[in-house]
């Protein structure tokens, strides 16, 4: 068995005050491709989202965050229940439309609504739905943790992804 030895990672100094590490994180994270989502609320809100993850299998558990000032903040705050949406390649012009401030961002957007008002959007290739368990201010983000209650995957479809502040389609494959 061969071993490479790899170099000792150097330490990039840290700014002790806030502004300047958090722009240390957002260059850093610029660096990580993250899924794509669209999440909404009962008004109807929604916006896009990198944030989601899953948490448990048991229970079945996801979570995302949002800005606390962004402009959807209050309704995720009062909602019981949200949607994620996962994005294909083809729902670029889908994810730019929920990212846009000051539209309406349902706006020429299939979806039809839940007995609770819950708008699930028709295009994304997979969906969930879920019940909010946890809501949680963290530094300047809301996290939001929900137990599925539903879900489907319409079609399989590259996945879009964020890298490097573009949009990207990513294909699996061996």
């Amino acid at each position: 068995m061969t071993t490479t030895s790899l170099p000792t990672p150097q330490r990039a100094a840290v700014p002790d005050d806030r502004e300047d590490a958090g722009e240390v994180l957002r260059r850093t994270l610029r660096r990580h491709a993250s899924g794509i989502t669209v999440i909404t609320v009962p008004g109807p809100a929604g916006f896009t989202a990198t944030s989601f993850t899953s948490v448990s299998l048991d229970p079945a558990l996801v979570s995302f965050c949002l800005g606390a000032t962004a402009s959807t903040a209050a309704a995720v705050q009062r909602a019981e229940r949200f949607a994620v949406h996962l994005l294909g390649a083809e729902n670029t012009g889908l994810a730019r439309q929920f990212a846009r401030s000051g539209v309406d961002r349902f706006e020429g957007v299939r979806h039809r609504r839940e007995s609770d008002g819950l708008p699930v959007l028709a295009d994304a290739p997979a969906w969930l739905t879920a019940r909010v368990v946890s809501r949680q201010r963290l530094g300047d983000h809301y996290l939001v943790v929900g137990q599925i209650d539903a879900g489907d995957v319409r079609r399989e479809a590259p996945a879009l992804v964020h890298h490097a502040g573009e949009f990207a389609a990513v294909s699996g494959g061996a």
